[in-house]
């Protein structure tokens, strides 16, 4: 009977292993854990694959548990592997992922965009002008907020000035309803 054994993608962190006899081939493929070990063909040297249990990734993307689960089912995060105790287990490269994903929120890109993001982020040098259209759209999706954020800025002032006039007519005269509700109360 032979054995091979071999890596298959970081992404799957998985082991797969053939057993070949005279008649037969069984692949058996093996979860990662935090003892598995790859044996890199190259140098015949075995380098740890470091992985880390959910909560370690929280505390290092600055998420919670609930937050990385999330990513999973909407297909931002790949399936974790598991452990022979079925807990998830996850490598330094969820971490970068989880990380590259928050800062794309934070640039205002919702979940689909970057799901699309990080799809283009596989292709690299292939990915540019696609990025640059991303990211047009989205500039033009923040110079229409803003055009609104200044609309409704001169709306608040103009109401404001209503306010201290009213108040500064108090100081001399009766007192009046607020101004502001009344034209309110008009409009709606």
């Amino acid at each position: 009977m032979v054995a091979e054994r071999f890596a298959v993608p970081f992404a799957t962190g998985r082991i797969v292993t053939k057993i070949t006899d005279s008649c037969c081939t069984y692949p058996l493929t093996l979860d990662c854990t935090p003892d598995c070990k790859i044996l890199s063909m190259a140098t015949n040297q075995q380098v740890p694959i470091v992985t880390m249990p959910i909560g370690e990734v929280a505390r290092r993307a600055s998420l919670t548990v609930d937050a990385i689960r999330f990513y999973e089912r909407r297909r931002l995060l790949p399936k974790a592997t598991r452990t022979a105790g079925r807990f998830r287990v996850y490598t330094e490269d969820a971490v970068e992922r989880l990380r590259f994903i928050q800062l794309m929120q934070g640039l205002g890109f919702s979940l689909k965009e970057v799901g699309e993001l990080l799809k283009l982020r596989e292709r690299k040098v292939d990915a540019c002008e696609s990025v640059k259209k991303l990211l047009e759209a989205k500039l033009g999706d923040v110079h229409s907020k803003l055009a609104g954020l200044r609309q409704l800025e001169s709306e608040l002032v103009a109401d404001l000035r209503k306010c201290n006039h009213e108040l500064n007519h108090r100081r001399r005269s009766a007192p009046s309803p607020c101004p502001v509700l009344e034209e309110a109360s008009r409009e709606g």
